[in-house]
């Protein structure tokens, strides 16, 4: 039976999350106790103290708290815990020789969250940031970190339907079934026009003692997307998926566990 949250505790992380997600955006006193639905005579101690400890910035001319350094810090060490750097690496010659951006995501519920990310260096590429979440339907990302469950896990991710992001996107749940199959048999998983207009996704399920624990994707502007290009990814990502296995097993890291 699952016990319940400590409130104290969940007011401090919900702060620290809404903070996260602002865009730069800071909030007086009166709009966080609105948006969290807590009393301003409870959320101004717990304010102060991460003030204090420099989790949470107070500006006193716009009287707007916003998120601080030390919740950066914190953040900051999560990649060298959990072998991101040494994923980059791999990720860094995935994009070397593909000349287009090389992601890294894990599953979160029915959302993929990007943990990690190489740009191309081509002027137009894709526009995305680590910690961004999108429908694990929609991303070849996705499908990839999906196929490692099975179909009855994958129903229960969603129980009022799959979302949908373009017109492309899948959203029948037989037709995402089918697709997750065919991954499994192939390793690479694929998407155009799914989860953005004018791009095209390939991914793979890196696994470690059998488990999926994370996927590489390669997107590419549908401009550059030729046959030569396409044999060029998946070659890479299936290399990739093999060096960055191998580092998973010997390392012992695992991401989100």
């Amino acid at each position: 039976m699952p016990q319940e949250q400590h409130r104290a505790t969940s007011r401090v992380l919900d702060l620290l999350e809404l903070f996260s997600g602002a865009d730069g955006t800071g909030y007086t006193l009166t709009e966080l106790s609105q948006a969290l639905d807590i009393p301003k005579s409870s959320l101004f101690p717990i304010l102060h103290t991460l003030e204090q400890r420099r989790y949470v910035l107070w500006d006193k001319r716009s009287g707007q708290y916003s998120i601080g350094v030390s919740a950066y810090v914190l953040g900051a060490s999560f990649p060298a815990q959990r072998g991101l750097v040494a994923l980059r690496h791999v990720m860094q010659e995935v994009v070397d020789r593909c000349q287009e951006t090389c992601q890294l995501g894990v599953l979160d519920q029915g959302s993929i969250l990007y943990l990690e990310k190489v740009d191309s260096p081509q002027a137009i590429r894709l526009i995305s940031r680590v910690g961004d979440r999108l429908p694990a339907n929609a991303t070849a990302l996705g499908k990839a970190l999906l196929s490692g469950l099975s179909d009855d896990e994958v129903q229960t991710l969603w129980t009022a339907g799959l979302p949908r992001l373009t017109s492309h996107t899948v959203t029948e749940l037989p037709q995402l079934l089918t697709q997750l199959a065919q991954i499994r048999r192939t390793g690479i998983a694929f998407e155009r026009e799914e989860c953005a207009q004018q791009l095209a996704c390939w991914a793979v399920p890196l696994r470690r003692q059998g488990r999926v624990f994370a996927a590489l994707s390669v997107s590419v502007p549908l401009f550059r997307c030729t046959e030569e290009k396409e044999a060029l990814v998946c070659r890479c990502l299936l290399e990739a998926r093999d060096e960055a296995e191998q580092l998973a097993e010997s390392r012992g890291f695992s991401l989100l566990e």
